[in-house]
C-alpha cells in the first residue's frame, strides 16, 4: 500500500506542475504578444487582438466539448485496461475535431473571414487590422484545436511532459515568429496570427513524438510508451453514440466557457457604465490577478480530470479520494498564499500595470481585495464541478457550469442600481449565493461521492 500509495504522489506531482506550466507558459505568452504588437505595430494592433478573442474563446470551447469529455472518457478506458475502447474514442474525438477545425476555416476564413469581423469590430479604424489577424486565425484553428486535443490525450496516456514542453516551446515559437513576421517579413497584424498558428504546428509536431519519440528524448521525458493510436474499427458503440456521449461528457466544461465570456462582456458594461474610467482599470487588474489563480486551478483541475478519472476507471476508491484530498490541500494552500500576497501588497501589483494616480491606485487597492477572497469560493466551486463529474453526477457539474458565471451577472446588475459603492462585492455574494445553492441541490437529489462498481465502466 505504502509503495501504491508513493507511486499515486508521484504521478499526481508529475501532473500537476505539468499542467501548471503549460498554463503560466500560456498566460505569459498571451501578455507578451501583446506587448510585441502594441510596440511593433500601434494600439489599434492590441484592440485589434482584443476584439478577436471572442473568436479564440469560442474555439477553444469547441475544444473544451469535445477534448475534455474525451479526455476523460478515455482515462477510465485506459484505467480498466481497455484499449480498444480508449483508442476508438481518442480516433472519433480526432475525427470530430478537425472536421469542426476544417468547417470553421473554410466558413470562416474563406467564404466569410469580411462578415466575420464586422460582426466583433465596429470601429473603422481598427476593423482593416482585425479583419487581417481574423483572417489567418480562422484559416489556422485547426492547428488550434489540433494542439489542445493532442495536448489533453498526450497527458491522459502517461505524458505530461511531453506536453509542457510542447506548449513551453509552442510559445517561445510564436513570440519569436511575432518579431519575424511583423518586423522582418512586413505583414503586419497578420503575422502576429501567423506566428501563433505556426507556433501550434510546432507543438503538434512535439507531441506527435509521443508516438514516433528518439531514444534521447524518451530518456529525457521519462514517459511510457504510447498505448493510444487511431483506430478505426468498429466497436459496440456506432460513431454517432459515441459522439453524443463524448460531447456530454464535456457540456460542462465548454458551458463554463461560454458562461465566463458573457460574464466578461456582462461585467465590462456594468463597470464602466456604474464607477467609469477607474473601476474598470480597477477591473482590468482583477482579471489579471484571476490570471494567477488560474494557473493553479488549471493545473489543479486538469490533473483531476486525467488521474482521478484513471483512478475511476480502475474502481479505485481509495486512489480517487488520495487524489482529490491532494488537489483540494495543493489549491487550499496555493489560495491562501496568493490572498495573503494581494492583502499586503496591492499597490505593488497596481503600479505593474503603470499608474501612480491616487485615485486609480486607491480603487484598485479595494478592488483587488475584495477580488482576493472572491475567488477562493470560485476556485472551490470550479474544483467540485470536476469532482461531481468524476463521481457521474452530471446534473449537479451542469447546474454549475451555468451558474458558475451566470449567478453573478444579476448581482452585479442589482448592485450597480442599488448600492454601487459596493460593487466590487457582487462576485463575492454571487458565490456564496451559488455555493449554497449546490449544497440544496445536493442535498435534494441524495448525491453522495462514493465510487460505484457501474462507475467505472462508464
Amino acid at each position: 500500500m505504502i509503495e501504491m500509495n508513493d507511486n499515486l504522489n508521484k504521478q499526481f506531482y508529475n501532473y500537476l506542475w505539468a499542467y501548471i506550466l503549460v498554463a503560466l507558459s500560456g498566460c505569459l505568452g498571451n501578455v507578451v504578444d501583446g506587448i510585441i504588437v502594441g510596440n511593433l505595430i500601434n494600439e489599434d494592433g492590441v484592440s485589434a487582438i482584443i476584439i478577436s478573442k471572442p473568436i479564440n474563446q469560442f474555439i477553444f470551447t469547441l475544444h473544451l466539448l469535445i477534448n475534455a469529455g474525451a479526455g476523460m472518457l478515455v482515462a477510465y478506458a485506459l484505467g480498466k485496461d481497455d484499449l480498444g475502447k480508449a483508442r476508438s474514442l481518442f480516433t472519433r474525438a480526432f475525427m470530430l475535431s478537425m472536421g469542426l477545425g476544417v468547417l470553421l476555416a473554410v466558413v470562416g476564413g474563406i467564404l466569410m473571414p469580411q462578415q466575420t469581423a464586422r460582426m466583433l469590430c465596429k470601429n473603422g479604424l481598427i476593423l482593416p487590422l482585425a479583419s487581417d489577424y481574423l483572417q489567418i486565425l480562422l484559416l489556422g484553428n485547426p492547428a488550434f484545436i489540433l494542439m489542445w486535443g493532442l495536448s489533453t490525450m498526450v497527458g491522459v496516456d502517461g505524458s505530461p511532459k511531453l506536453v509542457s514542453l510542447a506548449v513551453i516551446i509552442d510559445n517561445v515559437a510564436n513570440l519569436f515568429l511575432d518579431i519575424v513576421f511583423i518586423q522582418w517579413c512586413g505583414w503586419g497584424i497578420a503575422g502576429s496570427s501567423a506566428a501563433t498558428v505556426v507556433g501550434h504546428l510546432i507543438g503538434i509536431a512535439i507531441l506527435l513524438s509521443h508516438w514516433w519519440k528518439p531514444a534521447s528524448l524518451h530518456s529525457f521525458l521519462s514517459t511510457r510508451p504510447a498505448r493510444l493510436s487511431l483506430s478505426f474499427s468498429n466497436d459496440e458503440e456506432g460513431i454517432l453514440q459515441s459522439w453524443k456521449h463524448i460531447i456530454s461528457q464535456g457540456a460542462p466544461l465548454a458551458i463554463a466557457s461560454i458562461s465566463l465570456t458573457l460574464l466578461l462582456l456582462s461585467a465590462n458594461n456594468i463597470v464602466q457604465g456604474t464607477l467609469g474610467r477607474t473601476g474598470i482599470f480597477a477591473f482590468a487588474v482583477c482579471m489579471n490577478l484571476l490570471q494567477v489563480y488560474n494557473l493553479f486551478l488549471s493545473g489543479t483541475c486538469q490533473t483531476l480530470q486525467s488521474l482521478g478519472a484513471i483512478q475511476v476507471g480502475k474502481g479505485d476508491a481509495d486512489g480517487l479520494r488520495q487524489v482529490l484530498n491532494k488537489a483540494m490541500r495543493f489549491i487550499t494552500i496555493a489560495m491562501a498564499v496568493t490572498c495573503l500576497f494581494v492583502w499586503i501588497f496591492p499597490t505593488a501589483i497596481v503600479r505593474l500595470f503603470g499608474t501612480n494616480d491616487p485615485a486609480f491606485i486607491n480603487e484598485s487597492n479595494h478592488a483587488l481585495r475584495v477580488f482576493a477572497l472572491s475567488f477562493i469560493p470560485f476556485c472551490y466551486i470550479y474544483v467540485l464541478m470536476i469532482i461531481y463529474k468524476l463521481y457521474h453526477h452530471h446534473h449537479i457539474a451542469l447546474f454549475i457550469s451555468f451558474a458558475l458565471s451566470l449567478t453573478v451577472i444579476p448581482v452585479l446588475w442589482v448592485m450597480s442600481k442599488w448600492q454601487p459603492d459596493y460593487l466590487w462585492y457582487s462576485y463575492l455574494i454571487a458565490y456564496l449565493i451559488e455555493g449554497g445553492a449546490i449544497w440544496l441541490l445536493h442535498r435534494a437529489t441524495h448525491a453522495d461521492f462514493k465510487l460505484r462498481s457501474h462507475q467505472s465502466h462508464a
